[in-house]
Order: C-alpha cells, then sequence, then structure tokens
C-alpha cells in the first residue's frame, strides 16, 4: 500500500518518505512523524494503517539532512542513536520538512480528490509527538500527539489549529505533573490518558505495546481527523 518518494525541502534539499494511498477517495492528508527510531518498518506499517483508514498519509525520513535512509532498533543502541540524530536536526528542521509533506499532501489532494474539501493533518510519535504539537503552533495544522515527552517546554505557544493528546499513564517520561500542566496551558486540547507505559502503539515492541490502548487512542485519532479535517480552510499554513 505503500512506496517510497522524495520531497523537496527549501534550504534543506531531498528527504525521503513513504507515501501510503487509500483505496477509495482520500478522506484528507496526513504527515505521520517518526520516533527518534527512523523511518522504519514499524512507522511505514504505521503510515499504511492510516491509508487503510482512508487517509493520504506520508512519513517524511526526518533525520534524512543528518543521516540517510535510518532505521533503528529499539535497544539501548537504538535508543542513543535516535537522541543524537533528533538533537542533530533539531525542531526547526523538522518542521520545515513537515511543511514539506504538508504541501505535497495538499497537491495530491487537489490531483485525486478534485473538489473535495480535505485538509491536512499531522499524527506524531514519541519525539515526532512534540514535533506534531509545534505543527499546530507554527504551521496551523491539526495534530495528534503520542506521549510527547519534549512539549512541556512549548506549552506558552497557543495553537493555531485543533490539538490531541495520547499519553500513558504509566510513562515515566511524562509524570502526571506534565499531564496536568497541558491541561491548565491547553483547556481547548482533547487530552487522554490510558493505563499504559511510554510507546504503547508500538505493536512491535512487546516491552511497551498496549493493545487495548492502541486500539482506543487509534479510534479517538481518527474521529478527531475526520472532524478537524473536514473544516474548510483547515490544515493550512498560516501566512
Amino acid at each position: 500500500m505503500g512506496t517510497r518518494v522524495t520531497l523537496e525541502v527549501p534550504a534543506i534539499g531531498q528527504v525521503g518518505g513513504w507515501l501510503a494511498r487509500p483505496e477509495a477517495a482520500p478522506r484528507g492528508g496526513l504527515v505521520v512523524v517518526q520516533e527518534i527510531f527512523g523511518l522504519n518498518a514499524h512507522m511505514r506499517a504505521v503510515t499504511s494503517r492510516y491509508a487503510r483508514d482512508g487517509m493520504l498519509a506520508l512519513a517524511p525520513a526526518l533525520f534524512d539532512p543528518v543521516e540517510r535512509d535510518v532505521e533503528l532498533g529499539y535497544d539501548e543502541a537504538g535508543f542513543e542513536g535516535g537522541r543524537a540524530l533528533a538533537s542533530a536536526l533539531g525542531f526547526e528542521r523538522a518542521l520545515a520538512i513537515v511543511e514539506a509533506a504538508a504541501e505535497q499532501l495538499r497537491t495530491l489532494l487537489a490531483e485525486e480528490a478534485p473538489g473535495r474539501r480535505a485538509g491536512v493533518g499531522v499524527v506524531g510519535f514519541c519525539w515526532g509527538g512534540t514535533v506534531a504539537f509545534l505543527a499546530a503552533t507554527r504551521l496551523g495544522l491539526p495534530a495528534v500527539s503520542y506521549y510527547g515527552a519534549r512539549t512541556v517546554p512549548f506549552l506558552d505557544e497557543e495553537p493555531r489549529a485543533p490539538v490531541m493528546f495520547h499519553f500513558g499513564a504509566r510513562d515515566h517520561s511524562i509524570p502526571d505533573s506534565d499531564v496536568q500542566a497541558h491541561r491548565r496551558a491547553l483547556p481547548g486540547a482533547d487530552i487522554h490518558v490510558y493505563d499504559a507505559g511510554h510507546g504503547f502503539n508500538r505493536d512491535v515492541d512487546p516491552r511497551h505495546h498496549d493493545e487495548a490502548s492502541a486500539r482506543l487512542a487509534h479510534a479517538r485519532t481518527l474521529d478527531f481527523l475526520q472532524s478537524a479535517l473536514a473544516s474548510p480552510g483547515t490544515g493550512r499554513s498560516p501566512p
């Protein structure tokens, strides 16, 4: 259901990606933002799953400006390598790539679903969850953030589009005080907490995966996207 593509990102150059198309006319476009492990098989599968749900889904290989074709495992070496790559890339370049991916999706939507009002949103996981939140505050894209542990320093930024958060109650990297900080700073956001730990959507990692929580969060995400992307003008970067 997916294929490798190349994005042209202003001031950065070419970045790879994984594009997955739905069988019918797309319900909207979705930028899928990876964890720190790169655009690996799991993230490609996540992207393809959203396509099966009716989304035109595109996951850019965000680490390409630092190191191309990164696919890390879930061991300690993978964690350390991913953290270093995320730090070297930085949020500014990550957002530039997300914006280019969103523009590519808008072009494809205009070609594949002409006359249909379908917006573009973002869903991100772990480090990508924070990138997704920043896409809402800085790019005006509706966003779903899964256990973004680095979001707290940015909670003074006002979202320019609807935002949903998924957290695990047993996530040691995101204590309850951080979740409550989100509730105070973003009273209009949809915030959900599950009886799970960090990475509960990562079904290839039995140490972290929680099937019931992942299923419920995914259903809520689809409902959110259906509403957020159906609104005229939704999912466009502010001038």
